[in-house]
């Protein structure tokens, strides 16, 4: 199988893999592919490998746009609210890393980021296998407030 036909298939199972995916998994994707772009920007930045490290930033304040569009103001409350200016936060915080070729801001962007993802891995699978049936992404937000 040549180089190319391989990328193709594994494209097409990742695809296959999203379609497939519950709302609760596809965030926990998202969070996987953000803190990965950030590690890999981090990487970039020490390396002097300044285009790669912008597109890098680039694509985790794109996935942080989609985690908060993601969000259900009317569901979620006032922690939607405060997961919204965190993501926001976060965005204005990459911009200046990117800006200021800084890891350090990296790190602390990741650590937060982290911590979402943890807690997100907190959230029981009796309210998963819900929200997977109600297909709202959003919803979840809404059941950390219990």
């Amino acid at each position: 199988m040549s180089h190319s036909n391989a990328l193709k298939s594994y494209r097409q199972i990742q695809s296959q893999t999203v379609l497939n995916a519950s709302p609760y998994h596809l965030i926990l994707k998202l969070f996987d592919g953000l803190l990965q772009r950030l590690a890999s920007a981090r990487g970039h930045i020490e390396r002097q490998e300044i285009a790669d490290k912008g597109q890098c930033l680039g694509s985790a304040i794109s996935i942080i746009g989609g985690l908060r569009g993601s969000i259900s103001h009317v569901a979620g409350g006032e922690i939607a609210t405060n997961l919204d200016n965190l993501y926001e936060y976060c965005e204005r915080q990459l911009m200046q890393a990117n800006q200021n070729n800084d890891i350090t801001i990296i790190d602390e962007v990741s650590g937060l980021l982290k911590d979402i993802r943890s807690a997100w891995l907190e959230i029981p699978p009796a309210i998963q296998q819900q929200e997977a049936s109600n297909s709202d992404m959003s919803a979840p937000v809404s059941a950390t407030a219990t």
